[in-house]
Parts: structure tokens; C-alpha cells; sequence
């Protein structure tokens, strides 16, 4: 009886003990012994670690860092179904055991230090659908087991150093929306035959990689596609499939540096392509490079087949000095007869009827204009006024001040713009803008530039002249303009429900009750129309270069009009400095696709509702980069939409398909290389679907 009570409590202790030493490890959950090997596999850092809180004593690692759970029917514990530790600078392996993380839907680790390769067990958690490995140092193949995953739609593993083919099979990984594998060491040709299959497909970036051979036929099936498709910086050579020319017209193609042959195709969306898409071809020809395929054939046979007695023998050609001479007398030749031509063009029609359409018409109409009734020019743009008429004005007025007209049907005098009531709209650098109601009953805008510029007279006069000829519902349209030595003045349109800034935040910091979702989508498409023709369609081709929601003119029935655009010019030659405040990315002169990157901001502001305004005291772009990273972020560990989504439109989630698509066009307008951002012409057609 003694041994069997001595042998009962020796076992109790024995169980005792061994609970407590195991109390840790039977206590966290299976996945929790999974995340473990992660912290295990990663060299530690001194300071602060983002597993500082993976506590193996804990239940379950819901709470954990970087982690993210679900509850799941049958499983006492939540699973997890998200991994996200980004730019942590970590150094170490992605361990096998994730692959036991059966419930796991995302794993983002971009912006680190892993290595090695990407083990192929991984992928035996089927639930995967985004895998974000960009800008580690992982190497070795793509894995052939990658398509196992039947949920895959995120597939980015930019910037590390993976290397060999692409797999054949790839055309398994069907449900595949984004594939980036830029900047890597993958070689080979680009595999034919796989992308028909990829009917989901919308983003596809090959870039900075060594592929080679011919550019597959069947990527113009990718029907899907949109944004860009980035072939740019490997070795591909032959020449370019005409059938991309059936991809959508909103994909921007990027082909540069490459060792491309041939005309570029003329075809479908070749159309909507601009020079920078096939830069650093050598061999390449045709619009819209300015290279003519006729002279590079008829050039290169010259160039390579040349012998030593053609190239000695003068008999057998002229001198490249002789050339050029003849080439310099006919062209003064022609312009001669081109000046005479054009001088006795316009003397007939001065002297026709006594009219003349390059004499100064007074604001409103004289009696000249009276008399000759139907005397007018009409330039290519449709004015009524010409580049003559403009010359001649600015070497009448210089040193006057008068008021002068761009807008011929324009009616009112000096005086009577002297004496109305004024009410300021508003002040910044570009001046004060105030609101102006005529005799007529009609109000007009008028903004107050500086006073210098006096010696600038004929620049002034040619700027104002080159803004007065953009016409578009979508721009503010300016009618006339003052100039005096100590007095400069723009007379526009009155556009009389303010602006979109104010209506998206108002006195109140919220936003109107009319900016409805339709509203929104409704400034969206009119507002990209509008500079879509300043930079594809006005007389040069205007950068705008300050997009943003104060510059967006609302009228009552919330139409949108661009205004302030060409005044940074203007400003600059009457002697004012422009508020270094208005560009959105520090130290980038103007550029169309700046107004690109702009226009992507105003968008984020319209689905958001947050304000990325810079105070004029800083000068720095964080406030919008800050906002664009936010939105990126949140795509990238795949919040859900109403974390972003302004709380007002969050009853009207019924939009929640078109919500998603603004959030892609502006993401590509906000890409950090401006070469990558579409063309607005390209914004303004995908918006437009948009809805409809």
C-alpha cells in the first residue's frame, strides 16, 4: 500500500513538473507555432523589432504585429489570414512553415532584407490570393509550384534578384490580376501561349529584366489590361506585334530600351502612344518618333553598304559642305517667297472695302468694325483675332493703360469696370481675385497681378493672347485683360458656386451635402476632360502646373471648370514670384505629367475626403505624399474599401465597383515615375467608362 502511494505521488509530480515545462507550448495556437519560425528565421535587431509583442505565451497570435485573424466555423481559435511587416529593414529567410497557414489569404514582407529563395511549400497555403515580396534580396527561380495557389490574384516580387524563365504553366494562375516582376534577373524569352488565359489580368510590368527574343502575339489578348504594359529595359529584339494594337485604348505601352526593328504599327491603341513609349530603339521607325521609316531604309543601305572608291571618289557625290549649301539658299529662297506672298495677302485684305483686319478694334465694337460688317480673322483655332493684330496692339499700347477685349462679343468699357462694386474671392500668389458685377447685371471674375513688368509689354500681350484662344466647357474662359504700367488685370468668367475645395471641406471642415458619389464621379470626368484638351488639344499644349481642388470652379449644378491655368507665366513677367507651395512634388518644373500626378492627388482628395493642402509657410510635398502612400498602403495589405472611403459615401456602397476603379486610375496618375503615369488624354477616356 506504502509503494503504491510513494509510486502515485512520484507520477503526480512527474506530470506535475512536465505541465509546467510545456505549459508554454501547448498553450499558443497551431498557427501561432507557424508565425513562430518567421521570428526565428529573422536575424534580430538591436531596438525595436516588430515581434517585440510575438509572445509564445499567448493563446493565440491574433494580437501579434503585423498579424491579422478571422474567426473560421469548427476551430476554437481564430485563423490567421494575414501577414504584413513591411520596411523593417529585416534580414532573414522566408521559413517553409508558412506554407502550414492554411487559412492565409495575404502575405506582405516588402521593402526588407530577405534572402534565399522562395521555398516551395509556401504554396501549400492554397488560401494565398496576394503575395507582396517587393524590394528583398530573394533569389533563384520563380517557383513552378507558384500556380498551385487557385486564388492567387496578387502576384509582386519587384526589385529582388530572382532569376531563370518564366514558367509555361503560368497560364494556370488564372484568376492573376496584377503580375510585377520588374526588376529582377529573369532571362529567356517571354513564354507565348500563356496569356490568352490570363482573362483577368490588368496589370503587367516584365521591366528591368534580361528577356529576350520576340515580344508573344497573344499578349494584344490580354483584353483586360489597363494602366500600362511595361516591357522597357531588357533585350527583346524583332519587331512589335501589330496585335497590340487591340488592347484596351486606356494601356499605355512602355517599350523602351529595347533592341526593336521596324515601323511601329499605326493601328488601335498605337494611336494613343507617345514618343517616350519606344525611346532608345535604335532600329525602330515611324510615328510618333521622329523618324521616318523611307529615310532610315533608304539611309541604312548607304550607311553599311558604302565602298572605298564611293566614299573616296568625289565624281561620285557631292561634299557633305556643298550639300548643306545648296540645302541653306533654297530654303532662304523659299521663305523670301513666302514673306512677299503673305505681305500681299494681307494688303488685300486691308485694302478690301477700306477693312482692316489687322487694325485695333475698340472693346465692344467702333464704327470700323461697324462698316465693314463681316470683316474678320479667323485663325486656326476659330478666333477672331490674329497673331497680326496681336503685334500690332502690343506696339500701340506699350506704355498706355487700356482695356482690351480677347473676346470679341465681350462688351463693356473701362469706366463702367471702374465703378462697379467688387468683393474679394479670394488671395494668394497668383493675386487677389475679386467678384465684379457690371452694369449689365452680368458678374465677371477679375484678378489683380503685379505691377511691374512695364518692359515686358509684347510677352504679356502674346501669354494672355495664347490663354484667350482655350476654349473647352470645362476651362474658366477669359474675356478680356487690362494692361498699365502700374495696373495689370485678367477679366474671366464668373463661375458662381465656388470651388471644390470648399466644397469638400466648407467652413464647417465637412463636405457639402450635394457632393453625392455621382456628384463626385461627375467632377472626376469633367474636370480630365478639361485638361486633357489644355495638354493634347489648346494652341501650345499648356502644362497647368497647380491642379488642385481650390483651382476646380463649381457652378450650381456642380459642372467643373479649370481655372488659374498659364497665370505662373503671367505672374513671372509682371515681377511676382508665384507661391513656391503650388507644386506638388518638390523640385519639378511643370510638366504635363506632373499636372498627371496632380489630377491623381485630386482624385485620392474626392474618394477620401482628406485634405493633402500645403501650408504656404512649408514648402514641402509631404502632406500628398503622405496621402498617396496612406491609399498605397492600404491596397497593398488589402484593407477593406470603407477604411478609405470617405465616411459620407459610405452609404452609397452601391458604387463600391466604381469607387474601386477611380482608386486604380488615380494610383496610376500617382506613380513615382512620371514616365509610368498615362497620358490625361488616356485618364479621361478610362474615367469616362467609368459608370456608364
Amino acid at each position: 500500500m506504502g509503494k503504491d502511494l510513494s509510486l502515485a505521488l512520484l507520477c503526480f509530480c512527474f506530470f506535475f513538473f512536465y505541465f509546467l515545462t510545456t505549459k508554454l507550448t501547448l498553450s499558443l495556437s497551431p498557427d501561432g507555432l507557424s508565425l513562430l519560425s518567421l521570428k526565428s528565421a529573422v536575424d534580430q535587431p538591436s531596438g525595436d523589432s516588430p515581434f517585440a509583442d510575438w509572445n509564445d505565451e499567448d493563446p493565440t497570435p491574433c494580437l501579434w504585429t503585423g498579424i491579422s485573424c478571422m474567426n473560421v466555423s469548427g476551430f476554437p481559435h481564430p485563423r490567421v489570414v494575414g501577414i504584413s511587416i513591411t520596411s523593417q529593414n529585416l534580414c532573414g529567410y522566408i521559413p517553409s512553415e508558412l506554407g502550414n497557414l492554411v487559412y492565409l489569404r495575404r502575405l506582405n514582407l516588402h521593402n526588407n532584407n530577405f534572402y534565399g529563395s522562395i521555398p516551395a511549400e509556401l504554396f501549400n497555403a492554397t488560401a494565398l490570393h496576394s503575395l507582396i515580396l517587393y524590394g528583398n534580396n530573394l533569389s533563384g527561380p520563380l517557383p513552378l509550384s507558384i500556380c498551385n495557389l487557385p486564388r492567387l490574384q496578387n502576384l509582386d516580387l519587384a526589385n529582388n534578384s530572382l532569376s531563370g524563365p518564366l514558367p509555361e504553366d503560368l497560364n494556370n494562375c488564372n484568376q492573376l490580376q496584377r503580375l510585377i516582376l520588374a526588376r529582377n534577373k529573369f532571362s529567356g524569352e517571354i513564354p507565348a501561349g500563356i496569356w490568352p488565359e490570363l482573362d483577368n489580368l490588368v496589370q503587367l510590368d516584365l521591366s528591368s529584366n534580361e528577356f529576350n527574343g520576340s515580344i508573344p502575339n497573344d499578349l494584344g489578348e490580354l483584353k483586360s489590361l489597363s494602366n500600362t504594359l511595361n516591357l522597357s529595359f531588357n533585350q527583346l529584339s524583332g519587331r512589335i506585334p501589330k496585335s497590340l494594337g487591340n488592347l484596351p485604348v486606356t494601356v499605355s505601352f512602355d517599350l523602351r530600351n529595347n533592341n526593336l526593328t521596324g515601323e511601329i504599327p499605326q493601328t488601335g491603341s498605337f494611336a494613343n502612344q507617345g514618343p517616350t513609349a519606344f525611346l532608345n530603339n535604335p532600329l525602330l521607325c515611324g510615328f510618333p518618333l521622329q523618324k521616318s521609316c523611307k529615310d532610315f531604309t533608304e539611309s541604312s543601305p548607304a550607311r553599311h553598304n558604302s565602298t572605298p572608291e564611293s566614299r573616296d571618289n568625289p565624281k561620285k557625290g557631292l561634299s557633305s559642305g556643298l550639300i548643306i549649301l545648296v540645302s541653306v539658299a533654297d530654303a532662304a529662297v523659299v521663305a523670301f517667297i513666302g514673306l512677299v506672298i503673305v505681305y500681299v495677302y494681307w494688303k488685300k485684305k486691308d485694302d478690301s472695302n477700306n477693312c482692316s483686319c489687322t487694325g485695333k478694334t475698340k472693346l465692344g465694337g467702333n464704327e470700323i468694325s461697324r462698316a465693314c460688317g463681316l470683316c474678320s480673322c479667323v485663325n486656326d483655332f476659330g478666333n477672331e483675332d490674329s497673331e497680326s493684330e496681336d503685334v500690332e496692339e502690343a506696339e500701340r499700347g506699350e506704355g498706355e493703360g487700356e482695356l482690351v477685349a480677347i473676346d470679341k462679343g465681350f462688351s463693356f468699357e473701362l469706366d463702367e469696370l471702374l465703378r462697379a462694386s467688387a468683393y474679394v474671392l479670394g488671395k494668394s500668389g497668383l493675386g487677389i481675385v475679386y467678384k465684379v458685377v457690371l452694369g449689365n447685371g452680368v458678374p465677371v471674375a477679375v484678378r489683380r497681378l503685379g505691377e511691374g513688368g512695364e518692359q515686358r509689354y509684347k510677352e504679356f500681350v502674346a501669354e494672355v493672347q495664347a490663354i484667350g484662344k482655350v476654349k473647352h466647357p470645362n476651362i474658366v474662359k477669359l474675356r478680356a485683360y487690362y494692361w498699365a504700367p502700374d495696373e495689370k488685370l485678367l477679366i474671366s468668367d464668373f463661375i458662381p458656386n465656388g470651388n471644390l475645395a470648399n466644397a469638400l471641406r466648407g467652413r464647417s471642415g465637412q463636405p457639402s451635402p450635394s457632393l453625392s458619389w455621382a456628384t463626385r464621379l461627375k467632377i472626376a470626368k469633367a474636370t480630365a476632360k478639361g485638361l486633357a484638351y489644355l495638354h493634347e488639344c489648346s494652341p501650345r499644349k499648356f502644362v497647368h502646373g497647380s491642379i488642385k481642388p481650390s483651382n476646380i470652379l463649381l457652378d450650381n449644378e456642380y459642372q467643373a471648370y479649370i481655372s488659374d491655368f498659364g497665370l505662373s507665366r503671367l505672374i513671372n513677367i509682371t515681377g511676382n514670384n508665384p507661391s513656391s507651395s503650388e507644386a506638388l512634388v518638390p523640385g519639378s518644373r511643370p510638366t504635363q505629367k506632373l499636372d498627371v500626378y496632380s489630377f491623381g492627388v485630386v482624385l485620392l482628395e474626392l474618394l477620401t475626403g482628406k485634405s493633402p493642402e500645403i501650408s504656404p509657410t512649408t514648402s514641402t510635398s509631404m502632406e500628398v505624399q503622405d496621402l498617396v502612400r496612406w491609399v498605397r498602403k492600404g491596397f497593398e495589405e488589402e484593407d477593406p474599401l470603407l477604411d478609405m472611403v470617405d465616411p459620407v459615401l459610405v452609404q452609397e456602397v452601391h458604387a463600391k465597383k466604381e469607387v474601386l476603379a477611380i482608386f486604380h486610375v488615380a494610383l496610376a496618375c500617382t506613380e513615382l515615375d512620371p514616365e509610368v503615369r498615362p497620358r490625361m488624354k488616356n485618364v479621361s477616356e478610362n474615367l469616362e467608362r467609368i459608370g456608364k
